[in-house]
């Protein structure tokens, strides 16, 4: 098994100036966050939006990561890392990123990954353990608390909806203080807003990719 993904190549016909990898939430898919590209307004880098690898048994065409558990909270858990699915998800998505250098012709460290609710939960569980430019946690929470293998962690922006009645607020503040906890260096951002992106977040994502991955060819 392997993730299917679209692709959008850089508007300006030059080579990407870097590799933005978007993940999409629970019973969404990759064309969810494919729609967002003409108003993300990034024309000098690569975009890649994955499909979850598990079909979505709520609604046709929807994919997950993986399926939630009755009673989930969203507060980390340690027995919840260990998941099959989540633990399958992982390791593809893990392979998926390793590999996308041969096709992109970009390395990792100028890739940033980021994803949106369950996918800016996965991008907290493979993303601090690989060496990405940076990462970007839209309306996101951690699975598990955080068991470092290393000492150095891609810089983030978080951003959540103070209505978000979703993924609880309080989630996004768990998991800040996690990263902030290790000496992660973190934007974090909360906005009048419910579960959604809202434009004020695009400009924020613009603003930190423009940051970590300037436009100097």
């Amino acid at each position: 098994m392997t993730l299917q993904a679209l692709t959008i190549s850089p508007a300006t016909g030059k080579p990407p100036q870097g590799t933005i990898v978007i993940l999409h939430g629970w019973g969404a898919s990759a064309q969810d966050v494919f729609s967002l590209a003409p108003i993300i307004r990034l024309p000098a880098y690569q975009l890649v939006f994955p499909d979850a690898p598990f079909s979505y048994p709520y609604a046709a065409g929807g994919r997950m990561w993986y399926d939630f558990p009755k009673n989930f909270s969203f507060q980390s858990t340690p027995e919840f890392r260990s998941r099959a699915d989540l633990s399958t998800s992982r390791r593809l998505l893990t392979d998926f990123l390793k590999a996308l250098p041969k096709t992109t012709g970009v390395p990792l460290s100028q890739t940033i990954l980021g994803g949106f609710s369950q996918g800016g939960a996965m991008t907290l569980d493979v993303g601090l353990g690989l060496p990405l430019a940076g990462l970007l946690v839209l309306s996101g929470y951690l699975h598990a608390p955080i068991a470092p293998q290393k000492t150095t962690f891609p810089p983030l922006l978080m951003v959540h909806g103070k209505q978000d009645q979703v993924v609880p607020l309080s989630a996004a503040q768990q998991a800040l203080r996690s990263l902030q906890a290790l000496k992660i260096s973190v934007r974090y951002r909360e906005f009048e807003m419910g579960h959604e992106i809202q434009p004020i977040v695009l400009e924020q994502v613009q603003s930190f990719v423009k940051e970590l991955l300037p436009n100097n060819k």
